[in-house]
């Protein structure tokens, strides 16, 4: 129910205040008490959690936006807990891992019901297709915790082959129809770290130098071609692809040419948070704090009111948003939290550490586009959170054996 509300409600609040009554709800039953390695584990996000209020005193910022804020970066928290404590509960890593894939089977379906029920296919534009759902990275960790079960533990997920084939054959196909650049990298992510090509040797650098010469290669050929912008089909995802790079890092956009400020709107967001920070400079240790917000210098169209937006709160682009509002000391501890996840890869090869450095390596290359851990419908969070339990449960058995 969590994950799928994460997925299709789109309301952040009813599912931030659902999986806060969870977690209220659990802890008034279970009479539970974080360890000690579950603490030092999400300590660089308490310490950016806490980094917020420095801000919000010191700039005086509104406070209903503050408290969105707040919700903003307690989420990934507030996501570990619940998957470290529901699965503390279940303590069977075979119901988890079958969970993960038959929600991930469930969310497939729906997809699929949707393109069928509100999407004209027939149009073959991408954009069209992909108007209702942009990605699922649930998904994703479904399709692969199906496809390497067996490569870790050396047993069917489903006592059927058929039924895992169907399974995987559903979420497969519907994974492709999201059309999610993020997806893909998440994907190439996902089997490099399974067949041991995130650890740093000679074989990982060889294989990352043959896909680096195979970026650089599509980037080549697309930028000697001719892609319309508008096209429907495949010319309209390799046009998303080739913009990909500079609508990341592009500043210097004309407002007024809406073709090139959609191009490059994260960008452009950058741009203007860089700029008002420069106004504040102790800004730039601790950040402008929860309820600060970025002036776009124009109205946006990026809500329902018809005058749009002029002030807004929250970046598509993870580093400088929590650059913004938390400062290089936030920013450092949300890259040395992630840079330790990804240093699982170098300890014991087993599920729990090669996921979790996926997972690390993932929330590194999504925080450019998507926001990263602050992603306000993140699926992955309480995946990581049930993994972490995962290998703290084979630690202690480690240690008592």
């Amino acid at each position: 129910m969590i994950l799928l509300s994460q997925i299709y409600i789109p309301s952040f609040k009813i599912n931030i205040f659902f999986q806060l009554f969870v977690l209220v709800f659990y802890f008034s039953i279970e009479k539970e008490s974080l360890s000690i390695r579950l603490i030092k584990t999400i300590t660089p996000l308490i310490v950016i959690f806490i980094l917020g209020f420095i801000g919000f005193i010191l700039y005086k910022n509104p406070l209903g936006y503050a408290l969105k804020d707040i919700f903003h970066f307690i989420k990934p928290i507030q996501g570990i807990l619940i998957g470290y404590f529901l699965f503390k509960v279940i303590n069977d890593k075979k119901i988890f891992i079958k969970t993960i894939i038959q929600t991930g089977f469930i969310s497939a379906i729906i997809h699929f019901l949707i393109l069928i029920i509100f999407v004209d296919l027939s149009s073959g534009s991408i954009s069209v297709i992909r108007q209702f759902t942009r990605d699922n990275f649930l998904e994703l960790f479904a399709l692969f915790f199906l496809a390497y079960n067996q490569f870790f533990y050396h047993e069917n997920v489903f006592s059927s082959k058929k039924k895992s084939r169907i399974i995987f054959a559903v979420i497969f196909t519907s994974s492709v129809l999201y059309f999610s650049r993020t997806m893909m990298v998440g994907a190439l992510i996902l089997f490099l770290s399974i067949h041991g090509y995130t650890k740093i040797n000679q074989k990982s650098i060889k294989i990352i130098l043959i896909i680096f010469i195979s970026i650089l290669s599509l980037y080549g050929y697309l930028y000697s071609v001719k892609i319309d912008r508008g096209k429907p089909g495949l010319e309209a995802f390799l046009y998303k692809i080739k913009i990909a790079p500079e609508e990341l890092f592009k500043t210097k956009i004309d407002r007024e040419d809406h073709k090139d400020l959609w191009d490059h709107w994260r960008g452009y967001e950058a741009k203007r948070s860089f700029a008002l920070m420069e106004k504040h400079p102790f800004s730039i240790v601790s950040g402008t704090g929860y309820g600060s917000l970025v002036n776009l210098k124009f109205y946006a169209p990026l809500s329902s009111d018809k005058k749009g937006l002029k002030f807004i709160s929250e970046l598509h682009n993870g580093y400088p948003y929590v650059l913004y509002k938390m400062g290089i000391i936030g920013l450092l501890f949300y890259l040395f939290f992630l840079i330790r996840l990804y240093s699982k890869v170098y300890k014991k090869f087993s599920f729990e550490n090669v996921f979790t450095s996926a997972i690390g390596i993932y929330y590194l290359f999504s925080t450019l586009t998507i926001t990263g851990l602050y992603n306000t419908s993140d699926t992955i969070i309480f995946v990581l959170g049930a993994l972490i339990f995962v290998a703290e449960e084979k630690q202690k058995r480690e240690k008592h054996d």
